[in-house]
């Protein structure tokens, strides 16, 4: 990518996150803040607010595709760069929608179809057999050249009709092991406790206070 591609990040930027989902920005916000102390007073830039173009993501695990966004952003930035990729499996469906997740009905992001879609696939499956977990690798690459990958997992069952306001994505039609009520109907505070997106962005944050702290 040559100089004239780089996209500059406004002043008190020290971190790009390579997502143009909002909420998501939020909530990696509130995780990672308390963890990495030179976070503090700083700001992050997503790619949404950058302008930044979304990279192919022809990975076959959450994990490529995590590194592939994570990536072409810190290149286009020259800044460190911070990208997930996330999704649930569904056991009877033998682990999909995985990857697919966010584009499950054809469209990408749109979450309302997905949803919908994966409610249909699962319509004649007994409430025992709807085991599901939801996945998240979370990347770092700085311009140094130092690449971190780390997974969280939030095992769980698909309900059968959504419930809840908050959150996004299939959190309407997922009840966490433990819970009684779907990941839209917690608190942020108490799904970023138990989330797969928490889980791999708790696990990152100590590869992300050490880099920022060289």
């Amino acid at each position: 990518m040559g100089a004239a591609d780089a996209v500059a990040a406004p002043a008190g930027v020290r971190l790009a996150f390579a997502t143009h989902n909002a909420h998501k920005v939020g909530e990696v916000w509130a995780i990672l803040e308390p963890l990495v102390p030179s976070l503090t007073g700083a700001q992050i830039a997503d790619a949404g607010s950058l302008g930044a173009p979304a990279p192919v993501e022809d990975g076959v695990t959450f994990e490529d595709n995590a590194l592939i966004k994570a990536r072409a952003l810190c290149a286009l930035t020259g800044l460190p760069a911070i990208a997930d990729d996330s999704g649930i499996a569904v056991g009877v469906l033998g682990g999909a929608p995985g990857v697919f997740s966010a584009r499950w009905a054809g469209s990408h992001g749109d979450d309302a179809a997905n949803l919908q879609l994966l409610l249909d696939q699962l319509a004649d499956v007994p409430d025992g057999h709807r085991d599901a977990a939801f996945v998240c690798a979370a990347a770092l690459v700085t311009p140094q050249g130092s690449e971190y990958v780390e997974v969280g997992r939030m095992p769980g069952r698909v309900t059968r009709e959504p419930a809840g306001g908050g959150g996004f994505g299939y959190d309407p039609i997922f009840v966490a092991d433990g819970f009684e009520v779907t990941t839209a109907e917690l608190s942020p505070e108490q799904k970023n406790q138990i989330s797969h997106r928490g889980a791999a962005f708790r696990a990152l944050a100590q590869h992300l206070a050490a880099e920022l702290a060289r």
